[in-house]
């Protein structure tokens, strides 16, 4: 297992408001990563903590997300297999999350 992809989001919503971006976020994404063909093994709350599990190709990513006031701290385990593409994944999901947790 190589070493975990750690990324901190700041944003300015207050816990209830970006628990509740994330929520509606990560159904949007579970639903076009099934489409892809991945399967969502685990998305599941536990108070602020969001844990969540992916498998593709005999691959498992797992994580979680946890919601603080100020910012969101994203802990994703990638296979060492996947891992040599964990730059990419840390600039799109940093371009997401930010997206998802700006002010409208």
């Amino acid at each position: 297992m190589a070493k975990p992809l750690v990324m901190e989001i700041p944003h300015e919503l207050g816990l209830e408001e970006a628990k509740r971006r994330l929520t509606d976020g990560t159904e949007k994404g579970r639903v076009l990563l099934e489409k892809s063909g991945l399967k969502v093994e685990t998305l599941a709350w536990t108070g602020d903590r969001l844990d969540f599990g992916v498998g593709a190709m005999g691959q498992k990513v797992d994580g979680q997300v946890d919601v603080h006031p100020d910012m969101v701290r994203l802990e994703v385990r990638l296979p060492l297999l996947l891992s040599f593409f964990a730059e990419k994944l840390q600039r799109i999901v940093g371009d997401e999350g930010t997206k998802l947790l700006t002010k409208k």
